[in-house]
């Protein structure tokens, strides 16, 4: 007799696997999630349960990525519920000063002690000696970076009164807990995010369609361009630079760059996707940044959840532009070194936000200097905006460089690779040898640079096609990830931070 209920199933079911957590672009997401639907549109008219089961299923995806660390989501999101309601409820500006500055140092603490622990021991180590501060096996939990920012924007906007505080806790639990984003962003405020939780459930035909596409676009980019380029050229040339001549080094380092705007921007669009599918809309996380002319411009089009947040809750915090042009540089070179260094806790993290700053201070003054220098490329002349965007993306492949590297010598080892062994002779053989490999990166590129109306149209096409015709190219495009799927399904590198 065939057993129709497998205890084990259930189990590894329920349980946390850390070789295995569980991702957006996995047979068993997708699995769930269909159950997970049609649960949620039964209850599309029942407020409060509505919640609570979304809840529920976002407490179960974070612990399948993340386990125990369930935990410390929990402990952030009843901590600053409670410091929010103390800042809205004291009388004195002096007590909301001290409540919200409680919800930044334990936020920040947090991060700290599960991020920059053996950083600061390494740097002890280096100062006084090796052994003078044993290194711990510290877990960084996957996405607090991201749901740590988010909270503070809720305690530091109650604390400027932009936003009412939430009389129910399950509400704060699902603004923080709400699974699309959870891991690995985009970084939802408070402001842009609690008015949507009890808004009546109305999830037109045109969302449906646009979380539909959303989520193809953003499979193609992750599953099929950016592993697919990792696996099979990047990763190689990384981890042993000295195989490989200026060429491939430099083509890798353009192959990483689409690689990680692949990864993340996929990521993103899928959680933007199945938020809408939901029934809720989050802003545009990447406005395809590589055709920016200007460095201001590409952080106003990379990452913009997180570069906006800097900009809100850092720069102007530390004053902005309001004192002065030496000091403005001063506050853009320490916004982007903290915002390397909450990418990672390493030397070469530090080193990529200095490099990002110091390009945007010298925008700054460049403005300054040539009166008719223009901010964003759109506004330049086409010749100028061409070499524009050449140029700054050039800079940003330096800094890709530097994040990539898995080290100083590694990073040096590449880019002595490109300036002392380069040889364009050797190009008709690497195309030769990588011929699927270049094949993706000119598509993924020539995808890019297309023209906005180009993409909004053809996107546009999908979300007004009938549900058949939505079906059948979500289908397609899963099949062709498995096709070109050639190991175990790849985590998001922003998984890491």
């Amino acid at each position: 007799m065939t057993e129709i209920f497998d205890l084990d199933k259930v189990i590894s079911l329920l349980s946390y696997d850390a070789a295995s957590p569980m991702l957006f672009n996995s047979g068993l997401f997708l699995f769930l999630f269909v159950g997970f639907a049609m649960g949620y549109a039964l209850l599309s008219r029942r407020s409060t349960l509505r919640i609570l089961y979304v809840v529920l299923f976002s407490l179960y995806f974070y612990y399948k990525s993340s386990g125990i660390y369930l935990l410390l989501l929990l402990f952030v999101s009843l901590s600053d519920y409670l410091i929010g309601g103390r800042i809205a409820s004291a009388v004195s500006r002096r007590a909301k000063r001290w409540w919200v500055a409680a919800s930044v140092v334990l936020n920040l603490g947090l991060l700290g002690y599960f991020k920059y622990t053996n950083f600061f021991i390494d740097i002890a180590n280096n100062i006084f000696g090796e052994g003078f501060l044993q290194f711990q096996n510290i877990f960084l939990p996957i996405g607090i970076s991201f749901f740590v920012f988010q909270s503070m924007s809720y305690t530091i906007d109650l604390y400027r009164g932009t936003i009412k505080p939430l009389d129910r806790y399950v509400d704060y639990l699902f603004y923080l807990s709400f699974f699309p984003q959870i891991v690995a962003g985009p970084i939802v405020r408070a402001s842009t995010f609690l008015p949507q939780i009890r808004r009546p459930l109305d999830i037109t035909r045109e969302m449906f369609g646009w979380g539909v596409g959303l989520i193809i676009i953003g499979l193609i980019k992750k599953a099929i361009i950016s592993d697919y380029i990792s696996l099979n050229f990047v990763d190689r040339v990384f981890a042993d630079p000295s195989l490989y001549s200026g060429v491939e080094s430099l083509a890798a380092i353009y192959g990483y760059a689409l690689q990680i705007y692949c990864d993340f921007s996929g990521y993103s669009d899928m959680a933007i996707g199945l938020a809408l599918l939901l029934g809720f809309r989050f802003p545009k996380n990447f406005d395809a940044p590589y055709k920016s002319a200007t460095i201001t411009e590409f952080w106003r089009r990379w990452h913009i959840s997180l570069s906006s947040w800097l900009r809100d809750y850092l720069y102007i915090s530390l004053g902005g532009n309001r004192r002065g042009r030496v000091r403005q540089y001063v506050n853009l070179l320490l916004t982007m070194v903290l915002g390397g260094l909450w990418h990672g806790a390493a030397v070469r993290f530090v080193l990529w936000g200095t490099l990002h700053g110091v390009a945007l201070a010298l925008h700054k003054m460049w403005l300054t200097v040539v009166p008719r220098a223009k901010v964003l490329g759109s506004d330049m002349h086409p010749l100028w905006r061409v070499v524009g965007v050449l140029f700054t993306f050039h800079v940003v492949c330096l800094g890709w460089l530097l994040f990539r590297a898995s080290d100083m010598a590694n990073f040096w080892a590449i880019l002595s690779n490109i300036t002392h062994n380069f040889d364009l002779s050797v190009l008709p053989q690497f195309v030769g040898g990588y011929r699927a490999v270049v094949l993706l990166v000119v598509v993924g590129y020539a995808m890019h640079y297309l023209p906005s109306r180009w993409c909004e149209a053809l996107h546009r096409r999908v979300a007004t096609s009938s549900f058949v015709v939505q079906a059948l190219l979500l289908t397609a495009t899963i099949w062709l990830v498995m096709q070109v799927k050639s190991t175990d399904i790849q985590p998001f590198i922003y998984f890491q931070f």
